[in-house]
């Protein structure tokens, strides 16, 4: 039975920033980095928007074999992942295209330039360090979510949330990050938890346990709900 990566998706999901690696056309043979941000799909795949003008998109035009590393603040003892796969093309996809925009609003004026596109990043596999003796070499079937109904009620969910729970979207983030906000909005919502946005700043929250339908992440949400209103009260 395969190991589920959770760990290593939840982190790259948290993170947003990262290092895109290409298989550099101006320097053959050599690894080409750039530091670019990036969301992730439902399903685990790194979405990124890029520039045709860039030496990254120009590499990947020719070959589309990447890796993408994200680590967290301490690159030394903190978790971090890299994952390998193939870039392609996803302007078409008008879901992945509002995802990416939901987490960066800002990027909707590149966004409207002719020469800037969206791309997906496929993942064949990848290696995650989860701390001192926390490291694994992991396959794409490990570390990818199923599809599962809950990826098609995302929008009802969000909108939902957005429209009537906005003290409980307040309360998850003071309970879960120790921020008081004015301004809140949830943004996503997959099987592995959502982001929301607490004025100018994007916090992830997480399950317990990964959900697979509207049902399944209702419950985890109200408990989520309830644990951090409880604490709300004591304090």
């Amino acid at each position: 039975m395969t190991t589920s990566m959770r760990p290593a998706r939840l982190l790259l999901r948290s993170l947003r920033r990262g290092v895109l690696s290409t298989v550099s056309v101006q320097f053959p043979g050599f690894p080409f980095g750039s530091a670019l941000p990036y969301t992730v799909d439902p399903y685990g795949r790194p979405l990124i928007l890029i520039s045709n003008l860039a030496a990254h998109t120009q590499n990947i035009q020719a070959d589309p074999r990447v890796s993408l590393c994200a680590t967290q603040d301490d690159v030394l003892a903190g978790a971090r992942v890299t994952l390998v796969g193939e870039a392609s093309l996803v302007d078409d996809d008008v879901v992945a295209r509002n995802r990416y925009l939901h987490v960066f609003p800002e990027a909707l004026a590149y966004a409207s330039f002719g020469d800037f596109h969206l791309y997906r990043i496929e993942p064949q596999g990848g290696h995650y360090i989860g701390g001192f003796g926390d490291i694994r070499t992991f396959e794409r079937e490990a570390y990818l979510v199923k599809p599962c109904s809950l990826n098609e009620r995302e929008a009802d969910i969000v909108a939902h949330m957005n429209a009537d729970h906005m003290p409980a979207l307040r309360d998850f983030c003071q309970h879960f990050h120790r921020v008081d906000t004015d301004k809140v909005e949830m943004l996503t919502i997959d099987c592995d938890g959502f982001d929301v946005r607490a004025d100018e700043r994007i916090l992830r929250m997480e399950f317990v346990e990964p959900v697979t339908d509207a049902g399944s992440a209702r419950t985890q949400l109200i408990t989520l709900a309830r644990e951090a209103r409880t604490e709300s009260r004591r304090l």
